[in-house]
């Protein structure tokens, strides 16, 4: 790594960890255990250069909306953050990814796709790059699926909220499902909103396979909410019971047997008809579903410190057993082949002069070879000239069975999983690279200590987390809470002082 590159990415990480230090301290622990790891994956190849595992991390709670055209994401939006920042209608407005944030101006503002690609502070750090990967040519158009929007609203301190375009899986491009899939991965909550009055969810089958079908398999799949908005329409048939019927069909068709529905509307702009009954017991169900809603938005804080510890594991675990494995194997392909081919280049260099030799060609009267052989200097020659033509054939040997290992490959999807194997394969199999060692190069017992650590360090931050969270003794205050409130007390006292 240059020392500029160096420079850049350690006061990235030291900005990022000061930060945390006066949030969660426990979390600016996980910058260094991030660092660590990151040290490793670049001995191994998988990191470029000033590229870090904590750019793929969104350090802020993420709330991330996702759902159907006309399902009523904007409403809900403008009802959470008191102010009307999104465009709202029956059709599409809005064809762009959004990620709402706190701003001290009064007024709304809008800034490029730029301003979140080159941030590492926001989700969408360096997603250019992967747009790319998927889709050559979209990369450069960010500003065509991203935007960021600030918001003077005291409900986006210390949160971000993701707006999705509305979903129409029939015409989502390739990229756009990548953005969607990343933007999954990264939420501390994910609130999917279907419209109400539209209750035959059998047509929506491709929407429900991507917003709901690939959520079943996930270890976190309790962070999914499924909203059924506008609900209120149905107040004039008072059939409620049978639409949510209708969409737990839906999604158990998929596979999903868990989780519940929301039934919510927009008070504002409701549309209840019928006798007063009807009308309080609609306004109850909503009322009591909004505030579960509110709640879990409440909790992301807590969810978020997990969720970057649980993200570190993985990673880890992402490197040790699935990338390394992956990239051993390549290694061992190539390896193989190498050596093969090797063989196959020392008979052909064998058979050659043997053949020439029979016909006379190296022992017949006059000829150079046997000339050569007649005096000592003219055999060093010989054996100089015969190690260099099997060297010369020995790194076109390498580098054909590379080749054709990077061609296999290239077969992989898609992204940046693909890019990182495809870096530690050339690392791997470099022309200053022995063939004979088996494992890939940066694994060692170094490694694997420092991964193992970076493991024991997640555990110890998990229960540093638990007791922060909990009190399983059930005392007025636990251990670690009064250490905290010793340590902002000093820090209080030592401001005042210092003033």
């Amino acid at each position: 790594m240059t020392e500029v590159t160096e420079a850049r990415l350690n006061e990235r990480l030291k900005r990022l960890r000061d930060h945390l230090e006066r949030e969660n301290p426990v979390l600016a622990e996980t910058v260094d255990s991030f660092r660590l790891l990151d040290g490793v994956a670049r001995r191994l190849g998988l990191l470029e250069e000033g590229d870090s595992f904590t750019s793929r991390v969104s350090w802020w709670p993420v709330i991330a909306i996702l759902g159907t055209f006309s399902a009523g994401k904007s409403t809900f939006i403008n009802s959470f953050v008191g102010q009307r920042i999104q465009t709202t209608g029956n059709q599409a407005v809005d064809d762009k990814f959004t990620v709402l944030c706190f701003g001290p101006h009064p007024e709304p503002r809008v800034l490029p796709g730029l301003a979140l690609d080159s941030d590492p502070r926001f989700p969408f750090y360096r997603i250019s790059r992967e747009i790319e990967t998927v889709a050559s040519g979209e990369g450069r158009r960010l500003d065509s699926y991203l935007q960021l929007k600030t918001c003077n609203s005291d409900r986006l301190k210390g949160r971000i909220l993701l707006d999705s375009p509305g979903f129409d899986a029939d015409a989502q491009r390739t990229s756009t499902l990548l953005v969607t899939s990343h933007i999954i991965d990264l939420a501390d909550l994910v609130l999917v909103f279907f419209d109400a009055r539209h209750p035959e969810p059998g047509a929506m089958k491709d929407t429900l396979e991507h917003l709901v079908g690939e959520t079943i398999k996930r270890p976190d799949a309790n962070k999914f909410l499924y909203i059924l908005n506008q609900i209120d329409l149905a107040a004039r048939d008072d059939n409620p019971e049978e639409i949510v019927s209708a969409w737990q069909r839906a999604l158990a068709q998929k596979g999903l047997t868990a989780g519940r529905f929301y039934r919510i509307y927009d008070r504002d702009a409701a549309v209840l008809q019928g006798d007063e009954e009807v009308r309080r017991r609609f306004q109850a169900k909503r009322d009591a579903d909004m505030a579960e809603i509110l709640r879990r938005i409440e909790e992301v804080e807590v969810e978020r410190a997990y969720r970057i510890i649980g993200v570190l594991e993985k990673s880890v675990k992402r490197v040790r057993d699935d990338l390394l494995p992956r990239v051993a194997a390549a290694r061992d392909r190539w390896r193989q082949r190498v050596l093969w081919g090797d063989g196959v280049a020392a008979v052909l260099l064998f058979l050659f002069p043997l053949l020439w030799s029979v016909s006379g060609g190296l022992w017949g009267e006059g000829a150079l070879l046997g000339s050569l052989l007649g005096s000592p200097p003219g055999v060093l020659l010989v054996l100089i000239g015969l190690a260099g033509l099997g060297y010369g054939a020995h790194l076109g040997v390498r580098r054909l069975m590379a080749g054709s290992v990077v061609l296999g490959l290239r077969r992989l999807p898609a992204g940046e999983e693909r890019e990182w194997l495809l870096r530690a394969f050339a690392m791997n199999s470099g022309p200053r690279k022995s063939v004979f060692p088996k494992t890939p190069v940066g694994w060692n017992r170094r490694a694997q200590r420092e991964l193992e650590q970076v493991l024991a360090d997640a555990d110890t931050m998990v229960q540093r987390l638990n007791d922060r969270f909990t009190n399983p003794s059930g005392e007025e205050q636990s251990l670690a809470e009064q250490v905290v409130g010793v340590t902002a007390g000093q820090a209080k006292g030592e401001g005042g002082a210092a003033a």
